[in-house]
């Protein structure tokens, strides 16, 4: 899948996603809020601008690919991350910075220090793959086809940037490289393991592929991503397996979303997830809902379900107990819905506002959607303090929508969108970590 490279240089991407991106996640974007303001630069001082990111990141980007075709050809599973993390840990010491390993598992924590006063900001990336048959298409051996080798390439990538422009950095930028995200208990275990209070970060901002066009980026201010509902109906008594059969029918019946199958679906998901109070501002997406036969003679029916606004679990949940009383059976929901990502309007359109200033309007769009089938434990974060959360496109001019969408089995992102992930990020930090309190 990575054998033929496509080293394509800054000006190449940018212009082919150019012409290729109008009508991605299209949508009319609202006005920009004002930004925080920078704090005023000391005398004789420059501090770190685009420009100079770009440069290093030009010298290096090479480099990235490379790794990134490191990690890729090691996929592990989520808890397992031992190579991934080691790999990433000789990185950041290499570059400098203080390192942190173990943290909530296999866990990995670079602080770079900058020269100058400011803000402590953060920058979280996942490190594992995407366990076997947990995959749209076809059912495939464990693999990196979320892109989580991308986003550690990426994070790494900020750190040497950012560390070879350490005299002109202001405040500290703390990299949290994740485990054990594709079964949401990652994040968890870094907050358990006290992260935030070992860092100090005031804010988080974080990257995923997505179908875009290579060099572009979606932003999400307002929205982010679903959370995750789990409960059961049990049924007893005669023909239970038959009404088990109709309850988990009428559950799906519940859904106003369905996972795409064809290619123009999936080219019209992007276009829904692109348009304001669209048809995908409210949805429910049931994930299963299935009939499993207990020893006792009696059958429960599984579900799980995803929701937007995650306002609508008690909504969703009243409805399941419905049906589950027309056929006689009971609906429990034993514990509370893992939670959604939303993503705080106003630093969401500051990240836009910078994004347009220094890529070009046209390199960046806004999302007006969640994205109705898959979660982030990163919302765990979200939770504890202001995050953003952006979509960085990784779809090559002229491919189909399939190989940028994760957890595709054709999954083959463009690595052209390293350097352009790296150089957003890096400006965004570098920026945020000098705004004035």
């Amino acid at each position: 899948m990575i054998n033929n490279p496509r080293d394509l240089d800054r000006r190449r991407f940018l212009l082919a996603a150019a012409a290729a991106g109008a009508g991605t996640f299209a949508g009319v974007a609202a006005p920009a809020a004002a930004a925080d303001r920078p704090a005023r630069p000391e005398v004789g001082r420059r501090p770190v601008d685009q420009p100079a990111i770009d440069a290093v990141t030009g010298s290096i980007e090479a480099d990235l690919v490379a790794l990134r075709r490191a990690i890729h050809a090691h996929p592990e599973p989520a808890g397992e991350e031992r190579h991934t993390a080691a790999l990433v840990a000789d990185r950041l010491r290499a570059a400098g910075l203080t390192v942190t390993t173990s943290v909530g598992g296999h866990g990995v924590v670079g602080l770079l220090h900058g020269a100058h006063r400011g803000r402590t900001v953060g920058y979280r990336a996942d490190m594992d793959a995407v366990p076997a048959g947990h995959t749209v298409g076809g059912v495939t051996e464990l693999g990196h086809l979320c892109g989580h080798d991308l986003h550690t390439t990426i994070g790494v990538g900020v750190a040497e940037v950012l560390a070879r422009l350490r005299s002109r950095l202001s405040g500290t930028v703390a990299f949290l490289f994740q485990p054990a995200e594709e079964d949401l208990t990652g994040a968890q275990a870094m907050l358990d393991d006290g992260v935030l209070r070992r860092t100090g970060a005031r804010e988080l901002h974080a990257l995923h592929c997505g179908p875009l066009p290579v060099g572009t980026i979606a932003v999400t201010p307002g929205f982010g991503m679903p959370g995750l509902d789990r409960g059961s109906v049990r049924l007893t008594g005669p023909n239970a397996a038959a009404r088990a059969e109709a309850v988990a029918a009428d559950v799906v019946r519940l859904a106003t979303v369905a996972r795409p199958q064809t290619l123009a679906e999936m080219e019209q998901l992007l276009v829904d997830l692109g348009t304001p109070d669209g048809p995908l501002a409210r949805f429910v997406n049931i994930q299963h809902a299935t009939p499993e036969a207990d020893e006792d003679g009696a059958v429960t029916v599984q579900l799980s379900y995803r929701c937007w606004p995650e306002q609508r679990y008690r909504e969703v949940r009243e409805s399941v107990g419905a049906v589950a009383a027309r056929y006689d059976g009971c609906a429990e929901f034993p514990d509370p819905p893992f939670p959604a990502l939303v993503c705080p309007e106003r630093d969401g359109i500051r990240l836009e506002r910078r994004l347009r200033r220094e890529f070009g309007p046209r390199q960046v769009t806004r999302m007006h959607a969640a994205p109705p089938f898959n979660g982030e434990d990163y919302a765990l974060f979200g939770r504890r303090l202001p995050v953003t959360y952006s979509f960085l496109g990784v779809r090559s001019p002229g491919a189909l929508v399939t190989t940028a969408f994760p957890h595709h089995v054709d999954f083959d992102p463009d690595e052209g969108a390293i350097g352009v992930g790296v150089r957003a990020m890096a400006g965004w930090l570098a920026e945020r970590g000098r705004v004035a309190e």
